[in-house]
């Protein structure tokens, strides 16, 4: 899983995940369950809808709030976590839907953010 991290990856929200199967993305939500075998958790993006992101490990530890998850697109649209950072809202609270439009923008006009969406040939 490694290698995910050494490409370039796609930001994308939940609407999208069945577009990128087996690609390396980058998706963006709130917290809003962890699974019981603490292998797999869900985040919903600034539409409210979610996606589901699986773990080789259980966590290590506590997260919550807003989670950035890098990893590959399943056959299952789900995301296969290589790695994931987390957004702490203590000083200054981070705008999922804002951050969705930007998202949204960058995939209608993909020839002003070249890097933002990712071909694969």
């Amino acid at each position: 899983m490694v290698e995910v991290l050494e490409l370039p990856k796609s930001r994308i929200n939940a609407s999208m995940l069945s577009q990128f199967i087996d690609r390396p993305v980058c998706f963006i939500g709130r917290l809003e369950k962890i699974h019981p075998s603490e292998k797999m958790f869900i985040l919903s993006d600034g539409e409210g809808k979610s996606g589901t992101i699986e773990l080789m490990e259980p966590l290590d530890e506590e997260i919550s709030e807003i989670v950035e998850v890098v990893g590959r697109v399943t056959a299952k649209a789900t995301i296969m976590c290589a790695s994931y950072v987390q957004f702490k809202e203590d000083v200054r609270p981070f705008d999922l839907g804002l951050y969705n439009d930007a998202v949204k923008i960058i995939h209608e006009f993909p020839q002003f953010f070249p890097w933002g969406i990712v071909q694969y040939d």
